[in-house]
């Protein structure tokens, strides 16, 4: 399921965020303890709802029996907020004084949350190699860069003998087409 990300605190891994929100609202004095980095508003997410015990099982497994497990919030019993399954980040360009942004964004995702890292993703059309590498480089900040028309981006680069980049972070499983987006996400 896709949605209007709204606020970070309706997901059930930032709902504790609401809470934060609200009482830096109501004390400003405590926003220097607390600080604010922890407003995240991704572009686009990929959520999970709960599932109830009935999905769960199936006529030759049982999963859930007797209230166990009693605290995974894939339980419609246990949960009643989606789970934050993926986190779009879209940039049709990457201007290269903004190139990190996407990647606060992502470590913010981590930092800020309480249970599962959801998948972390950047969709671009950026027509330069050097600004995609400026995040797709490092330590997998995000899991992946995709963009909107790798194979045609590709043969443009290699017609003007300036494919090596490109090359490298394909090889390195940095950088995939927007077609393989789906497939990444629903593993």
């Amino acid at each position: 399921m896709i949605t209007n990300p709204g606020r970070i605190g309706q997901f059930e891994q930032y709902q504790h965020l609401d809470a934060l929100l609200e009482l830096v609202k109501n004390h400003p004095e405590t926003r220097a303890s607390l600080g604010g980095d922890y407003l995240i508003r991704p572009d686009l997410v990929i959520v999970r709802e709960p599932e109830p015990d009935t999905a769960i099982n199936t006529a030759l497994t049982t999963v859930v029996s007797d209230g166990l497990p009693a605290h995974s919030p894939l339980r419609r019993s246990n949960n009643e907020l989606c789970l934050l399954h993926a986190s779009i980040s879209c940039k049709w360009t990457i201007r290269s004084d903004r190139s990190q942004n996407t990647r606060t964004e992502t470590l913010n995702l981590m930092r800020n949350r309480k249970g599962s890292v959801p998948k972390a993703v950047a969709v671009t059309a950026e027509p330069l190699p050097s600004r995609i590498g400026s995040i797709a480089y490092g330590t997998g900040d995000l899991d992946c860069i995709y963009h909107i028309a790798l194979p045609e981006f590709f043969a443009a680069c290699k017609a003007e003998e300036d494919d090596e980049e490109l090359r490298v972070l394909i090889e390195g499983r940095r950088l995939r087409d927007i077609a393989d987006l789906p497939l990444d996400l629903a593993t």
